[in-house]
């Protein structure tokens, strides 16, 4: 039951981030900023955690998540204006906000927010109203997992059974089509979805403060940013797809870390694995689509 909780408590991260590119790549937008969007939602965590001396459960879990969200919107907001505005190509701006993120995780807990003893590069722990509670006692797995789920099909209804969300498709497969003969305004869509994605991703770091490190660390992130990416491809961009894929590679990473500890294994291994199947899901849809057309 634990190595299965422990599963799950990985994927978590990864599940919340792999519907955030999901989102971001349906729309046409090649967010690879994940990672610090991730890292900004983790930040704001700790920074009500720690600050706002939040005493209530209920209270801690409206507010955390709404004011996470925004810290990841306001970070996607940049490169969201910069492709709007000036037709910056959003894969650098994100890949470059990902190592300010990075730097400015650093600069906190080594500075404003670091601890009030001033030993360790880390934040004060988050306030115990702040902490989301095991669902199973002594494994770090939440209601956040539950919660990622339940995005996840909230996210498949909205692309799926709204008119915004087919307005964003649409905006993702041909932006011409769409802004002449379905008169959308996909610049209005992609901006939307854009800072969508980034506060999405942002409920990832969220949850990994108040789940799982109940304070601000430097490496925070082992890379879910990234890691997501591969989830949502596996899953061909597909919400509930993401479920599973996110599981997949939770356990992978889960087990690569038991493996290291019992057999001496290193779990860097593991990211050589995830490449191949990436490579190996390549390979097989360029010669499925070879074989349609030919």
């Amino acid at each position: 039951m634990s190595d299965l909780a422990a599963a799950l408590a990985r994927a978590t991260p990864l599940l919340i981030a792999g519907l955030a590119v999901a989102l971001a790549f349906r729309a046409g937008i090649w967010n690879i900023g994940a990672e610090g969007q991730l890292l900004a939602g983790a930040v704001a965590a700790a920074w009500v955690g720690t600050r706002w001396h939040i005493t209530s459960p209920l209270v801690a879990l409206a507010v955390i998540p709404l004011v996470a969200a925004l810290a990841g919107a306001a970070w996607a907001a940049v490169p969201a204006l910069l492709r709007a505005r000036f037709g910056v190509l959003e894969v650098i701006t994100t890949i470059m906000l990902n190592f300010i993120a990075e730097h400015l995780v650093g600069y906190l807990v080594h500075g404003p927010l670091q601890e009030a003893a001033r030993t360790y590069p880390q934040s004060d722990p988050i306030a115990a109203a702040a902490r989301l509670t095991p669902l199973i006692p002594g494994t770090r797995l939440t209601v956040a997992f539950p919660a990622a789920v339940g995005l996840a099909a909230l996210l498949w209804v909205f692309l799926t059974r709204t008119t915004a969300g087919f307005a964003l498709r649409a905006a993702g497969a041909n932006p011409r089509a769409a802004r002449v003969s379905g008169r959308i305004r996909v610049g209005r869509v992609t901006v939307l979805a854009f800072l969508a994605s980034g506060a999405l991703a942002a409920l990832a770091g969220a949850a990994e403060v108040c789940g799982v490190t109940f304070a601000l660390y430097e490496r925070l992130s082992p890379g879910y940013g990234y890691t997501a990416i591969a989830v949502a491809l596996l899953a061909r961009l597909h919400p509930l797809w993401i479920v599973v894929s996110a599981l997949f590679f939770g356990t992978l990473e889960a087990g690569a870390a038991a493996l290291q500890r019992s057999a001496g294994i290193p779990s860097v291994t593991v990211y050589a694995v995830e490449a191949l199947i990436i490579l190996g899901l390549i390979v097989f849809d360029r010669a499925a689509r070879r074989a349609a057309t030919a």
